[in-house]
């Protein structure tokens, strides 16, 4: 397989908060009109107190870095010029009662057809896009990365707290964003035909206004020749949110080769990989998680080498797996964005340290 062909580009959700309390504030159109101007095109979020940044196409973990950290930076400047801190959490550490909805005719119609559901939101993720050639070839990668879901969730948790309390959840993101009807994991499709089909229903049944609806964690793309995979939480720095593309990158690789070689994933069932999610929502990389393909319970470390040894050819055909097996240690090491969160809220029990703890994460190693 020709590595270079294998692309890759990241969607990176962020909260626009007070600098000091951490509450979100209304101000993604200021904002993003600011980051027009200095040449950053910001797409605003479902609420006003969210943006995206999007990077271009990548073939080089490398250049995928640079631009991550070039984007946080510029966009954080961006924010602060309008009174706010631009933070790489997945879900607001205090929040209001209700958000308000973009102005946008699209944003109107969800506000107005989903209720509470769109008015609850500010829940900020990470979306990995990797070429493919064609939708079909999609949908059966998609069937293939279906077990690793929960793991790449557990790995990336950044949403521990909310309403300035412990959740008990390193990713209360999952647990909310799972309400939305065509939320979580996807089932097992055969064939593109049968997605359409199914996705065809949904909207005929109003469940979702449209095919761009449809988010579920591992989907083809509607935009660019790729599968998209949105199972994560906003990862904390920009090294986690590196290793979760490359982990991404890689597996896509290892599912083609399957593929070409006459291979199709195991079906594994709905209730299965919805247990391993709440398992991988409920205790992040601080505990047991559940491998999918047979039901085991296994240190979270453990299932992330059963990964990486999985993917090791396509990761020394990428020539990451140094990076890979180096970012992971530290991960354990420092935590992820959940321990983090957790750690610092409970030195003082006070959500302004958790504030600063999500600043520091975000612009690490960005200046």
């Amino acid at each position: 397989m020709d590595v270079a062909s294998v692309t890759v580009g990241v969607e990176e959700e962020f909260l626009l908060a007070d600098p000091e309390t951490g509450a979100p504030v209304a101000k993604n159109i200021e904002v993003a009109q600011t980051a027009a101007t200095a040449g950053i095109h910001l797409k605003p979020e479902l609420t006003r107190c969210q943006v995206e940044t999007n990077t271009s196409v990548h073939s080089t973990t490398a250049g995928m870095i640079r631009e991550l950290r070039e984007l946080r930076r510029d966009v954080a400047g961006c924010a602060e010029k309008n009174g706010v801190r631009l933070l790489a959490v997945a879900i607001p550490p205090t929040v209001p009662h209700r958000f308000p909805v973009t102005d946008t005719p699209r944003f109107r119609r969800i506000g107005e057809g989903f209720g509470m559901l769109a008015h609850e939101q500010g829940l900020c993720g990470c979306h990995v896009h990797v070429g493919v050639p064609d939708r079909e070839i999609a949908i059966q990668v998609g069937n293939f990365l279906r077990p690793w879901l929960p793991l790449f969730l557990a790995l990336t948790a950044n949403s521990a707290i909310y309403r300035s309390a412990e959740t008990g959840f390193a990713s209360w993101r999952n647990i909310l964003w799972r309400r939305w009807p065509s939320a979580g994991p996807p089932p097992y499709f055969t064939s593109a035909d049968e997605y359409d089909a199914t996705v065809a229903m949904m909207v005929a049944s109003g469940c979702i206004l449209d095919e761009t609806m449809v988010y579920w964690d591992v989907r083809p793309s509607l935009t660019f020749p790729t599968v998209e995979i949105r199972v994560s939480d906003i990862p904390a720095t920009v090294e986690e949110t590196a290793l979760l593309a490359t982990l991404v990158r890689a597996a896509v690789m290892t599912a083609r080769t399957s593929l070409a070689q006459g291979r199709t994933a195991p079906p594994i069932p709905a209730q299965t990989l919805l247990a391993a999610y709440w398992k991988a929502a409920r205790t992040g990389i601080d505990g047991d998680g559940m491998d999918p393909a047979n039901g085991r319970m296994m240190p979270v470390r453990e299932l992330l080498d059963k990964l990486v040894n999985s993917l090791d050819f396509a990761l020394e055909e990428l020539g990451d797996h140094t990076f890979v097996t180096n970012t992971i240690a530290t991960v354990f090491a420092r935590g992820n964005g959940a321990r983090r969160q957790i750690n610092a809220f409970r030195a003082h029990r006070d959500v302004r340290d958790v504030v600063t703890e999500l600043t520091n994460a975000t612009l690490q190693d960005c200046q």
